[in-house]
């Protein structure tokens, strides 16, 4: 027994442990008030001793729990909603187990404070009580009716950060913006409504720390993407907790607006084997994946993988899904989404795509893979399930390329017809198309600037991605010109367009639509202030065109994932395509029936713009 699980042991048996009764049912981990009590149960197996933490007035209070196979569980009268707790483990020093870091619960439900960083969180034999949030004893809540799911495959999704959609806009009060309770305010509703969004998609929303790299750059993680409670909003953004976002979930719901998030269960914020101790590497440490020298495999690129082989881990991932549905969420997208079918390798028929599907609450959702990571093979574009929506890279490349000028007519018409090529000739397309995302430039960036500008990241511009298709219209960065500035609203006019103009469901990423830049920075993962929003100067002119193209796209066909059959393809002079003018042309027309009127879309690269005509004319030429 080592001197800290003597330590444990002795704190155990003068405080006295409560047993929970044996063999509980499913989905008990976590803290869970009953009358006068709560019953706490973490799965921690290779561990000697573990200790639950409760905080109070008095300080730390320790109460030894009592081992029941795989998991830790005990019963304590007189604890109860509000109140705080953590855990302590003891075992194997080579596992890395060390009783003196405070660690959270993987199932905690909220938290008193955010992460912060601290180099002690990583060194053994430091006491963390006073670095590591607590986890809040949550208040029992009966699940509202499962609401029926708003948004469709062929939707409009609009990706946003949380905090930087808000933080500078003008009619949002100053004490809330940059929460999830902002999202609900009528103007932001009112913006959803005006530009056609049938779903908000939020970046990360669960608590995260930052890299251990950052503060001495004097940077902070502005995307949320290094997550460490899997079921935990960040305090940041939901001072209100799970009732806060519950509530914005409602009010979006009677907009007409579904909400999807975007979940990170590829990694945790505990980083490499020098990183923090903060929740499952202090419970359970072979919840990471490991090469066979002991290593931890690194296929999410942030120095840990989670092993999705083991079957607790894709249980703590369906239930922290469940948990989430049930509070009136309608999808859910996966970063680097390969890492849920590895077990090393990526397998089609993983374990959890089954899971998702036979689930009574998850099988209704929508579900969005991002379909790569960084591991070996691990670029799955149109692998996973039919069921499933992908985003699509080739969709957002090829476009770029068309527009760019070296890519030819053909390629974009199979990307506008729905990437049939990746995803097959069904009824439906799976392809989530996008010209840009929160991950690389910004749409006004991609017709401003011929390579990325991230020397701000502090690595040297070595960091996004770089062969990013991109082009500067003649200078590079912001221009007074008014030749090039109209050459690259023309650009992202007849980008737009294309975008709204396919088939498949379309995402935009927040103020696309009205030309934000980030300066050529495409990794502004660490940009806290470039992320903001600038509500003020925004481009309303683009903004108006957007929402005519929303609602041409509504009215029309391009939801209707049946529309292949019935398109019909011209060359520029009407005349019907044969293989000669496929290779040849420099744009097509598009012309789809619509009732009883037909559709016609034109695309033409020689003049630098996209006509959209039913009975109205809309051209992407500003």
């Amino acid at each position: 027994m080592s001197d800290g699980q003597g330590m444990l042991g002795r704190l155990g048996r003068r405080v006295g442990a409560f047993l929970w009764p044996p063999a509980p049912e499913a989905g008990t981990l976590g803290a869970h008030p009953v009358e006068s009590r709560t019953r706490f149960a973490v799965r921690a197996p290779d561990a000697s001793m573990v200790m639950l933490c409760l905080f109070g007035a008095g300080g730390e209070r320790r109460v030894a729990m009592i081992r029941h196979d795989d998991q830790w569980r005990a019963d304590v009268p007189g604890v109860g909603p509000g109140d705080l707790y953590g855990y302590r483990a003891d075992g194997p020093a080579a596992m890395g187990f060390d009783p003196a870091k405070l660690l959270v619960d993987p199932y905690a439900l909220e938290l008193d404070r955010p992460f912060a960083y601290d180099p002690q969180l990583g060194q053994r034999g430091v006491d963390t009580a006073d670095l590591v949030p607590r986890a809040i004893v949550p208040v029992p809540w009966t699940d509202d009716p499962l609401p029926p799911r708003r948004f469709c495959p062929g939707g409009f999704i609009y990706e946003l950060n949380v905090r930087g959609f808000t933080m500078r806009h003008p009619e949002v009060p100053a004490e809330q913006r940059g929460t999830i309770a902002a999202l609900a305010h009528p103007a932001v509703i009112a913006h959803f409504r005006r530009i056609g969004v049938d779903a908000i998609e939020l970046m990360p929303i669960v608590a995260w720390i930052d890299e251990r790299h950052l503060g001495p750059l004097g940077l902070t993680n502005a995307w949320g993407y290094n997550p460490v409670a899997m079921m935990a909003l960040d305090p940041r953004l939901a001072p209100g907790g799970m009732d806060e976002l519950r509530a914005t979930i409602a009010t979006l719901r009677e907009a007409g607006i579904g909400v999807i998030l975007d979940m990170v269960f590829n990694h945790s914020g505990e980083s490499d084997l020098a990183g923090p101790t903060l929740s499952l590497r202090g419970l359970d440490p072979l919840s990471y994946a490991h090469a066979p020298d002991g290593s931890l495999i690194n296929d999410a690129g942030t120095g840990n993988t989670l092993d999705f082989g083991r079957p607790h881990v894709r249980t703590l991932a369906l239930d922290s899904l469940r948990h989430f549905a049930r509070m009136g969420v309608e999808g859910f997208r996966f970063d680097l989404a390969p890492v849920l079918a590895r077990s090393p390798g990526f397998d089609p028929q993983a374990p959890i795509f089954a899971a998702i599907a036979a689930d009574p609450v998850l099988s209704t959702r929508i579900m969005i893979a991002e379909p790569w990571d960084i591991g070996p093979g691990g670029y799955r574009l149109g692998a996973f399930p039919d069921t499933w929506l992908e985003w699509n890279d080739r969709y957002r490349d090829d476009v770029r390329r068309f527009w760019r000028g070296d890519l030819g007519v053909g390629a974009l018409a199979t990307r506008v017809a729905g990437s049939s090529d990746l995803f097959g000739r069904s009824a439906h397309t799976r392809s989530v198309n996008f010209i840009s995302a929160h991950d690389g430039f910004a749409l006004a960036d991609v017709v401003s600037y011929s390579g990325r500008h991230n020397q701000a990241n502090g690595e040297e511009n070595r960091d996004g991605h770089a062969e990013e298709v991109c082009w500067n219209n003649g200078v590079e960065g912001p221009s007074d010109d008014p030749d090039i500035r109209r050459r690259r609203d023309a650009d992202i006019r007849a980008l737009l367009a294309t975008l709204f103009a396919s088939r498949g469901t379309v995402m935009l990423t927040a103020g696309d639509e009205f030309g934000r830049s980030q300066g050529g920075n495409n990794n502004a993962y660490a940009q806290d202030e470039l992320s903001w929003l600038d509500w003020t100067g925004r481009d309303t002119a683009l903004e108006a065109f957007v929402a005519r193209l929303a609602a041409l796209r509504r009215a029309g066909p391009f939801a209707d994932q049946h529309w292949l059959a019935q398109a019909d393809w011209r060359d520029l002079s009407v005349r019907p395509m044969t293989s000669e003018r496929w290779q040849a042309a420099n744009g097509f027309v598009l012309r789809l029936p619509m009732g009883a009127e037909m559709l016609t879309v034109r695309i033409d690269r020689d003049e630098r713009r996209v006509t959209l005509a039913r009975s109205t004319l809309l051209e992407s030429r500003p």
